[in-house]
């Protein structure tokens, strides 16, 4: 009890705050300016995306690779051992989240990558990285922001951390396979270890240290914000140095964006409208309810893009792909959120329990 008590008083600190910055409000708005920056890179200064591109180990990219490691590491200080002990009290929600993260959502991209890119084997493959991989960082924000239930974000978070290392592999390779895709298997396997391994062996260190140095409420209160928001510096470099490697190859290949872009959105219209039915339908608590539509529909692009880069390239259509799955997803959970309280005020969820 003294933990869910933890997690309120936490939540309501931060609300007295006055919530996210200004910074992590206009998160859209920089991603958007980002992108537009490195285009012109890669249009007026072409050295500096070989320069970029030329730093690689083993077909792996050290800038991309240091930023994407920071922008997984704060997710995986949210894993937190006791809070997955309390999945018996309200499982439902958890359970229906896992069944959108790895059932629904993998199979509808797979089902309209067959559908709207066949024979484009990396766009599809780009495809199936985005829907196969649960989101574990941008949903706490997105989670804040619609006033959802931020213990069984914290939980869900956690688990989607632990599923994601065990299940993203194989299910990569599965629709992969019955899509006729060659793939580097090792080159895949390498990339979740390096990717989400070591930041979880190191979130995991860092918190039983930091907690047993200085204390539960400083971690929660100093540490885990100064790193969260190096997350968000680190996202925006990923984009720049992306933009930066892939403009010409979008400038290019325009066509490919509007064409990748059309399997994504539907996979996100499908997700979300199953998401917010199937939650009605178990008669889901708003708080509950939007948390988890919002996780159930979003994806970890940081793995996806990652995976796309170290099989493929910095400068491939798959990288490319990977990257339209982030343009687009930021505005539509945005989107979501304010969805989701037009909905509350029409009484779409049960009201939440006093």
């Amino acid at each position: 009890m003294s933990e869910v008590l933890e997690t309120s008083q936490s939540v309501e600190e931060t609300k007295k705050k006055g919530g996210l910055g200004l910074f992590e409000k206009l998160l859209p708005i920089w991603i958007v300016i980002c992108m537009a920056v490195g285009i012109l890179l890669s249009l007026y200064a072409p050295s500096i995306a070989e320069t970029i591109d030329g730093w690689q180990v083993r077909g792996i990219s050290i800038p991309i690779g240091i930023c994407l490691f920071f922008m997984m590491y704060p997710a995986m200080l949210n894993l937190k051992a006791s809070e997955l002990k309390k999945l018996a009290k309200n499982p439902k929600p958890i359970i229906l989240t896992l069944i959108s993260n790895w059932i629904i959502a993998p199979f509808v991209g797979w089902g309209l990558a067959r559908l709207f890119v066949p024979g484009n084997e990396q766009l599809m493959f780009a495809i199936i990285l985005l829907a196969s991989s649960p989101c574990t960082a941008m949903v706490l924000v997105w989670g804040y922001m619609a006033d959802g239930n931020q213990e069984q974000n914290v939980i869900t978070t956690s688990i989607n951390t632990l599923t994601i290392m065990i299940g993203y592999a194989p299910m990569v390779v599965l629709l992969s396979g019955i899509s006729n895709i060659s793939i580097d298997v090792v080159s895949l396997i390498i990339s979740v270890a390096f990717f989400i391994g070591i930041p979880l062996i190191l979130g995991i260190v860092t918190r039983v240290l930091i907690v047993r140095a200085k204390g539960e409420e400083w971690f929660k209160n100093k540490f885990v914000p100064v790193v969260g928001k190096i997350s968000i510096v680190a996202l925006l470099t990923t984009l720049v140095v992306l933009f930066s490697l892939n403009g010409n190859v979008m400038i290019s290949n325009f066509n490919l964006l509007l064409l990748v872009s059309v399997p994504l959105l539907l996979g996100f219209i499908i997700v979300v409208g199953y998401n917010l039915l199937i939650t009605r339908f178990t008669k889901l608590a708003y708080k509950e309810g939007v948390i988890t539509v919002i996780i159930g529909s979003s994806s970890h692009f940081e793995i996806a893009i990652a995976t796309a880069i170290a099989i493929y390239g910095v400068g491939s259509v798959a990288a490319l792909g990977t990257t339209m799955g982030l343009f687009w997803e930021i505005p539509i959970m945005v989107g979501l959120v304010y969805l989701a309280k037009f909905l509350k005020k029409k009484n779409w969820w049960k009201e939440t329990p006093t």
